[in-house]
């Protein structure tokens, strides 16, 4: 089914908005480092210390909304990505990669002849790139920690000789309509007998779970720092967003993803701990669109697991996702009893585990994760639950740790996947530190469907692999042998 276009109003308001050419670009071949860097404010301190105890009540109230808020917008991503419908010889290249207040890390690329420096948030959960464009694109509830509205980098095509409007007879507007684009051209344009050969491809209307963005494709000059250059580059230029506070860059599978219109045979990333975010602190995203030597090469001290074949039709937004074959979770080398129907995908998309650096937390389907707290409150049992941390964090499983200074007995946890790999996670990569002004706890960082959060969920991936959970490690995925890989380290800090 083709994304929903928006009504005929705000149709000709998306035409009238736009003024583009159909200049060409040029290209260059040259390695590129983007930077990524993580969405999260900064710690609120004390001024002085006669108001400690008033900045102590601050920050236990600062941490539960900011927790609170990263729980609810995983969820919220989780819904998305279960219920999405369909929409349808250089060297490697960094970029610098930034994290963010809202749970995402971000990257700065530029668009235009000559190049319009943007920020867009990494997301392997889907596939179009789009950043917000014109004078008067507008943002609504944008209102982040440390992110200003008005101060979003727009993209402004007049003042690019290398911008163009997509037609619907482009091959390329059928990436995101279907073959029916093409056909609805020559059925109007047949009927009305009018030569429609300069025909738009229609306005785009993308839901994100947690917000939405519209607008219109464009064929543009992507530009790397060193030069690069990548012309033709299918792209958004979305009018108007909400809950979005910078452009989106599809890592997807999807045809118009950047790796696939980069010809991409691998890229790599490791994220910073979010103790860096909004920061000028960034690690690198690398890029890699070698040609393959028709080996199986493998990064020293990785290690690997297949993809698994993406589940639906050939039309499916499930198609867009990296599937992993997730084979047990273990808690203190126990494992947990899991039934087979959430760790393999369906035909019909149900079940299996995907990676998705838009989630911030990990997501498990309620059976899931209630066999992963029942064993890990079975290993824990010399901690109480912390009921009222729960309810203000959103966080499901909280424990109470007050009084126990800096030692803590907690079990590993760790998921194992196809091919005897395993990623054993470190404690700051699952639990949640959290003061509440008195008391201390520790919160599990794994979303699911509560009753008290939302209704419950079915349908889409059992097991959402989110960023919180990737800190410190190298991740690679390996496009051109189909797999998966990491390796624990310490992200470097530029």
């Amino acid at each position: 089914m083709a994304p929903p276009s928006p009504p005929l109003l705000f149709i000709s308001f998306l035409l009238s908005l736009l003024a583009l050419s159909s200049s060409a670009a040029t290209t260059a071949a040259a390695t590129v480092t983007l930077s990524l860097t993580p969405f999260l404010p900064n710690h609120p301190r004390s001024s002085s210390s006669s108001s400690a105890a008033s900045a102590s009540d601050d920050n236990s109230s600062w941490q539960s909304e900011m927790l609170n808020l990263l729980a609810t917008s995983s969820l919220t991503r989780a819904r998305h990505l279960k219920k999405h419908n369909s929409s349808a010889s250089p060297t490697s290249t960094k970029v610098p990669t930034f994290p963010r207040s809202y749970g995402g890390y971000s990257i700065d690329l530029g668009f235009g002849t000559p190049a319009q420096s943007l920020t867009f948030v990494m997301d392997t959960g889907s596939s179009l790139l789009w950043f917000p464009c014109t004078s008067r694109y507008a943002c609504a509830s944008c209102v982040f920690p440390k992110s200003d509205p008005s101060k979003i980098r727009r993209f402004i095509p007049k003042l690019s000789s290398s911008a163009k409007r997509v037609g619907c007879r482009n091959p390329k507007c059928a990436w995101i309509f279907g073959p029916t684009a093409a056909s609805r051209c020559r059925d109007e344009c047949g009927s009305s007998g009018r030569n429609c050969s300069q025909q738009t491809c229609p306005p785009y209307l993308i839901q994100y779970g947690s917000g939405n963005t519209a607008g219109l494709l464009v064929s543009e000059t992507l530009s790397f720092s060193g030069g690069r250059k990548v012309p033709g580059f299918l792209a958004g230029c979305s009018l108007f967003s909400t809950r979005q506070p910078a452009g989106i860059a599809g890592f997807g599978r999807g045809p118009e993803s950047l790796p696939s219109q980069m010809g991409l045979q691998r890229f790599s990333y490791c994220l910073l701990s979010r103790r860096f975010d909004d920061t000028s602190a960034s690690s690198d995203l690398v890029l890699d669109p070698a040609p393959g030597s028709g080996g199986d090469s493998k990064t020293k001290g990785v290690v690997y697991t297949p993809f698994r074949a993406n589940p639906g039709h050939p039309g499916s937004a499930f198609k867009d996702y990296y599937y992993i074959g997730l084979r047990k979770v273990l808690v203190g080398g126990t494992a947990v009893k899991i039934p087979h129907r959430y760790l393999v995908p369906g035909a019909d998309g149900n079940g299996g585990a995907i990676v998705d650096s838009g989630s911030t937390f990990t997501f498990m389907e309620r059976p899931v994760l209630d066999a992963v707290a029942e064993e890990l409150e079975r290993q824990m049992a010399n901690y109480s639950r912390a009921k009222g941390v729960e309810a203000q964090t959103g966080l499901r499983l909280c424990f109470d740790v007050s009084g126990r200074g800096d030692t803590m007995t907690v079990p590993e946890l760790s998921l194992h996947f196809k091919g005897g790999v395993r990623m054993m996670l470190p404690l700051e990569n699952y639990l949640v530190p959290v003061r509440e002004r008195r008391s201390e706890a520790a919160c599990v960082a794994i979303v699911t469907d509560d009753a008290s959060i939302g209704p419950e969920m079915s349908g889409g991936p059992a097991v959402i692999l989110g960023s919180f959970q990737q800190q410190n490690f190298y991740v690679e995925y390996d496009l051109e042998n189909e797999r998966f890989g990491f390796r624990k380290q310490t992200c470097k800090v530029k």
